[in-house]
């Protein structure tokens, strides 16, 4: 379910990065004390736009492990304690760096989209993800998740008015249909109820991927997801207490490390530097990254979970990776 960030900007620096639809404009300028003013990285060289590109990969990397993670504190937790007790420690972590950096409440105008952000990213994706992979395997899920990219880009256009390339849209189908064609083919042509969860988890995560997107031109990253994380952290605490109290709870070390991974690199980290990655590159062009999602996760499901890899597999894997150099040269 993500790394790698940080920074200390000792001034403001005011950076120009390009909206979702490929038109520049102009960022706030970055607080003083932020960990995220892109200037500032150390060990990141390129262009913004270069930059963009490999905070969004990273996000990606984090984020193939999530299901894996998943799998692994499923055999020593419930569901709905996985999902609570993840973004109770991702809000300790959040919340302590928010106190740290001294960070500003976020303006009134930038609330509805926190709250979006907590519901798709904070809650629902976690929690209907977490339901699917109680009856559907690891590979099988990160497949159907692969239909994010499309759903995020068409979120996006929804929202902000984007307007990506005929190309652009071409190469999303395409790459979706070879997603779904892999899906079908391993399920027998016949969805079950993990699907229903996980065609779900899309709608809000790509609401979710949206919003952030949208926010971190005008915040840190970090903040965003920090900010949705403290948002919803009554209900998850609470959450929490009650899962604990009728779940089951078995801490084995797969169950104490995939646990850790789902709150410190899921969570946090990898939505960190992903909305940092969408906030450069825009969020629909940044979402064709994720084509790359699913075939990272199958290679985790056979290392990390002894899963079989499925022998459509390496064709699949050229199909996406092909669509993905498509989406990034075109322009929106």
């Amino acid at each position: 379910m993500r790394a790698n960030d940080s920074a200390i900007a000792s001034s403001p620096i005011a950076v120009s990065t390009p909206a979702a639809d490929g038109h520049a404009a102009p960022a706030d300028p970055a607080p003083v004390l932020t960990p995220e003013a892109p200037a500032a990285t150390p060990g990141v060289r390129g262009t913004p736009a270069t930059r963009g590109v490999l905070f969004a990969a990273l996000g990606v990397a984090a984020f193939s492990l999530t299901f894996p993670g998943t799998a692994w504190a499923l055999e020593g937790m419930g569901p709905w304690t996985v999902v609570m007790l993840r973004s109770v420690l991702a809000t300790v972590l959040a919340g302590g760096a928010l106190l740290a950096f001294r960070v500003r409440i976020p303006e009134r105008r930038h609330w509805a989209g926190l709250a979006v952000v907590a519901g798709g990213v904070v809650l629902g994706f976690p929690l209907l993800t977490t339901l699917a992979l109680e009856t559907s395997t690891t590979s099988h899920a990160a497949v159907v998740v692969g239909l994010l990219p499309l759903t995020t880009a068409a979120c996006s256009a929804l929202r902000t008015g984007a307007r990506p390339s005929r190309t652009f849209w071409i190469a999303s189908l395409i790459g979706a249909a070879v997603v779904i064609a892999f899906a079908v083919q391993q399920s027998g042509g016949a969805p079950g109820r993990g699907d229903l969860f996980l065609f779900l988890a899309l709608l809000v995560c790509a609401a979710g991927y949206t919003e952030g997107g949208r926010l971190a031109r005008h915040m840190p990253g970090w903040q965003v997801i920090g900010w949705a994380l403290v948002l919803t952290f009554p209900l998850t605490a609470a959450g929490a207490a009650v899962a604990l109290s009728t779940e089951p709870l078995r801490l084995t070390a797969h169950a104490v490390a995939g646990l850790l991974w789902l709150a410190i690199g899921s969570q946090f980290v990898g939505i960190l530097v992903w909305y940092r990655g969408m906030a450069a590159i825009g969020i629909a062009r940044a979402s064709q990254l994720q084509l790359a999602q699913p075939l990272l996760t199958l290679v985790w499901s056979v290392l990390l979970l002894g899963e079989r890899l499925p022998p459509a597999a390496p064709a699949a894997a050229l199909a996406v990776l092909a669509c993905i150099a498509v989406t990034q040269r075109a322009r929106g």
